[in-house]
């Protein structure tokens, strides 16, 4: 056999074998040799993860056939009301449905459609457990909808107006089977139930169908999801937060102790193979377009060694998202960097990251991740004036549309002036979501923003400066010295149309 056709392992099985088997010899060759880099190294041009659990989508088209009568009201409104009619709704359906599907952003199932024309055809359907069912009513008695309500479950339903054929109920639906945010009036049986909201309700807009299935998307992803959380969880003026998070929101947190990392942490920072691999990430990074270097390379090239450290770890506890304790403190001399740049990287590349355990913020960070399909930033708040709100910390993405890297100064942490952190320049105007959540007791406050500068103050290091929209003089009531979550964009729909099915207040500026 050529020597460069020879792997290394069966280099090493050759030389046990020439040498009587010696274990010491194969451990000596196997030493000797610099250990494989980890597994999928940092990489900028890798797609932002939209990983997460599929939502499935049952639509069903209820519709009724009248019999014509002589000189006599005979149907009732709406312009599905034949079995022709019905099938071209059907056509109808899928095609909109083709272009949800191709918009959405997040990963959508549709399932095949279900004609219903009576209560006993509605009595069959099978609703496939997790699925949301969208209610497509065009027609029929108000029997036939309720039969058509899954018994548990997400459901829509969307009407039509100017999108098609005008659906029976754009005028019937009522508070009478539909919860409003008011006391509900009296049923009109015993036997009724109110099992879903006037905020159920599409009329035309494939957008609001939309921002309906993303909350529900994000919802099945939050609840449940597994965190690893290094050094313990805690909850910033809040001690009872991961207990809540458990038991509310029933969060997986996964307790690794330092004791257990720390010395992986060391020998990873002596590995070659590992120390080789940082070096290029490193190099890949600082020459992403934007980018200065104004600390110690050797915090970058540290901080990429711990990123991969991490990714492993969440590998092997099977875990969605990850957070770390005492990282102003305890990771400092055991990683020789701080944890400011591999959260960044983590967050960039889709996987929901947090500094400080603090899960008084964390559950909203994971769910608004989900909801909004891009990198959440969790920052210090301030006191709001005149409008102005400044969001500060040293752990904030560059990729925060999930698509373009912002410029960014990569600098000391501020608080140990030690480590790698990136300052990174949020685009002037760009809109901006906030939750900010109320300590433990589960009531958020949502906020809209938008950017107005990046100043430098002596603060942590990615500073922006927003101006508050609506009437910013109501945080007066909410400062709290809290972390918030901030997000590009406007996603106050759907959170707050994910609140109730998590178990949420919801208030909004």
């Amino acid at each position: 056999m050529c020597c460069r056709d020879l792997k290394r392992r069966e280099f090493v099985e050759l030389m046990m074998t020439t040498a009587g088997g010696s274990p010491l010899l194969a451990s000596t060759l196997a030493s000797s040799q610099d250990r494989p880099p980890a597994r999928n190294p940092w990489d900028p041009d890798r797609p932002f993860s939209t990983s997460g659990k599929t939502l499935r989508v049952q639509p069903v088209l209820i519709y009724y056939v009248p019999t014509p009568k002589e000189a006599a009201s005979w149907k009732s409104w709406g312009g599905v009301q034949t079995e022709e009619t019905a099938a071209e709704e059907v056509n109808r359906i899928g095609q909109e449905l083709k272009r949800v599907t191709a918009t959405a952003g997040f990963p959508l199932e549709v399932l095949p459609l279900v004609k219903v024309a009576s209560v006993e055809q509605a009595a069959a359907i099978r609703h496939p457990e997790g699925a949301v069912t969208i209610i497509y009513a065009a027609a029929g008695p108000g029997p036939l909808l309720r039969a058509c309500i899954p018994p548990a479950g997400d459901a829509i339903i969307f009407v039509r107006h100017r999108s098609g054929p005008v659906s029976k109920y754009y005028e019937t639906l009522s508070v009478r089977y539909l919860r409003s945010n008011r006391p509900p009036p009296p049923p009109l049986n015993s036997a009724e139930t109110q099992r879903l909201s006037v905020q159920d309700v599409v009329v035309d807009d494939l957008d609001d169908l939309v921002w309906r299935l993303r909350a529900l998307y994000g919802v099945r992803n939050f609840l449940g999801a597994r965190i690893l959380a290094l050094g313990g969880p805690m909850g910033k003026y809040a001690p009872e937060a991961p207990q809540v998070a458990r038991e509310r929101f029933k969060l997986d947190i996964v307790e690794v102790r330092y004791d257990d990392v720390g010395k992986r942490i060391r020998s990873a920072l002596k590995e070659p193979g590992r120390l080789a691999q940082a070096e290029r990430s490193t190099d890949r990074y600082l020459r992403l377009p934007g980018t200065t270097l104004e600390t110690n390379r050797k915090f970058v090239v540290n901080a990429f060694v711990l990123y991969g450290i991490i990714k492993e770890l969440m590998e092997e506890h099977h875990a969605a998202a990850f957070t770390i304790n005492q990282c102003m403190g305890t990771i400092l001399p055991i990683a020789e960097t701080t944890a400011c740049l591999p959260l960044s990287l983590l967050n960039d590349e889709g996987v929901p990251a947090f500094c400080e355990s603090d899960f008084v913020i964390i559950p909203a960070g994971i769910l608004l991740r989900y909801i909004a399909g891009r990198p959440v930033f969790l920052h210090n708040s301030t006191f709001p004036h005149n409008g102005i709100v400044t969001c500060a910390h040293c752990t904030a993405p560059r990729r925060m549309n999930s698509v373009r890297y912002e410029p960014a100064r990569v600098l000391t942490h501020f608080e140990s002036d030690y480590g790698a952190a990136p300052k990174v320049e949020i685009p002037k105007g760009q809109e901006v979501t906030f939750i900010d959540p109320e300590y433990a007791t589960c009531r958020w406050v949502g906020i809209k923003g938008v950017v107005e500068s990046n100043p430098f103050y002596e603060i942590c290091r990615s500073q922006q400066e927003v101006r508050i929209q609506r009437d910013w003089k109501k945080l007066l009531n909410e400062v709290r010295d809290s972390h918030w979550v901030m997000v590009y964009g406007d996603f106050l729909n759907e959170i707050g149309y994910a609140a109730p099915r998590i178990g949420v207040t919801w208030d909004t500026v």
